[in-house]
């Protein structure tokens, strides 16, 4: 099969994914062989290409938001049928017995596993998946539009979740790429007014067609507090910037795997009258399931940049430097 492998981090700028030709995984119990269709490109991607995030295996095969088909059963793999179409999100694989996993906080299990990092993802013809971290895809939603939902979306929705925003509260999000907007979709279903700050012009556009109240460009302070907000950004100071702009009582969730350095907080200015300041650690199962089970509700509608399988660090580049408005997705099958 032909797969994109990373062997080494290093600035996208210097197309560091190569084309190589090796053997089609196989799968092992309980596990299932897809046969990638899509793929999508993510934030996340670029911090593994770029060594932002330590790698625990090189070479690798990035990618993390897997659409495809069934293709091959392993030993004892009962949940789906060949030609079933799935989805594989970050969330690979955990332990199922430590007290994070009993107690439904599985992403935070200390024996994780996660696609395209530990185990090679979709930047690839084949995958392996185990099956019990596979999500059926939703009738109705084509290939290309379903792949943001399996992290973008999935991130989001557990982000929305965390910030524990009430019907009619008023929603900051700061930064619109592929999480945004898909967790704007589902803030505006759940009654939530969105008011949303990003350096892009064209993020912003998108943002005002989805639906938002008020946009706003870098640095920019909403015109009202605010009872959550997401920050969406890797930029430790807008953490500062989101937090001023909380009414009492406010929450703030960081959705990213990564950020910089946040800026010192004043206490007073930045965290009393009970504000909290939160993060997000991956999904779980039950996240994912929520969120296929909602998408065809509201109905969610993706905004994709589609490229060729071997524009994958064309792909990587254009999210970098904010030219992607919503999701680039890769088109494999």
């Amino acid at each position: 099969m032909k797969a994109l492998i990373l062997e080494k981090p290093a600035d996208v700028l210097t197309n560091p994914l190569k084309m190589v030709e090796m053997d089609r995984p196989v799968p092992g119990p309980e596990q299932i062989l897809v046969k990638v269709k899509v793929c999508g490109v993510c934030r996340t991607d670029l911090h593994t290409v770029e060594g932002e995030l330590g790698l625990p295996r090189l070479p690798v095969i990035p990618g993390h938001q897997v659409v495809g088909e069934v293709e091959e059963l392993g030993p004892g793999a009962t949940l789906f049928s060949i030609g079933d179409r799935v989805g594989a999100a970050w969330l690979n694989s955990t332990c199922g017995a430590c007290g994070y996993c009993r107690s439904g906080k599985e992403n935070l299990c200390e024996a994780a596993r996660f696609t395209g990092y530990h185990v090679d993802g979709g930047y690839a013809e084949y995958a392996v998946v185990p099956e019990g971290f596979a999500y059926l895809i939703p009738e109705g939603f084509p290939d290309l539009q379903a792949a943001p939902l399996l992290c973008a979306g999935i991130i989001g929705y557990r982000a929305l979740k965390r910030t524990c925003i009430k019907k009619g509260g008023r929603l900051g999000i700061y930064g619109f790429g592929a999480s945004a907007h898909v967790t704007i979709q589902v803030a505006r279903h759940w009654g939530c007014e969105v008011y949303v700050v990003s350096r892009a012009v064209s993020h912003l556009a998108l943002a005002e067609e989805l639906g938002a109240v008020w946009t706003g460009g870098s640095g920019q302070r909403p015109p009202v507090r605010l009872n959550a907000s997401i920050n969406f950004t890797p930029a430790g100071e807008v953490v500062r910037e989101a937090l001023e702009s909380l009414d009492k009582g406010g929450s703030l969730v960081n959705a990213g795997i990564y950020m910089s350095p946040i800026p010192p907080l004043d206490y007073e200015k930045h965290l009393f009258n009970e504000k909290d300041l939160r993060s997000v650690t991956a999904n779980t199962r039950e996240d994912g399931r929520e969120l296929m089970e909602l998408a065809p509700r509201i109905p969610i509608h993706t905004t994709v940049k589609p490229y060729p399988f071997e524009a994958a660090n064309a792909a990587l580049n254009d999210l970098k430097a904010d030219r992607m408005n919503g999701s680039g997705v890769l088109e494999i099958g």
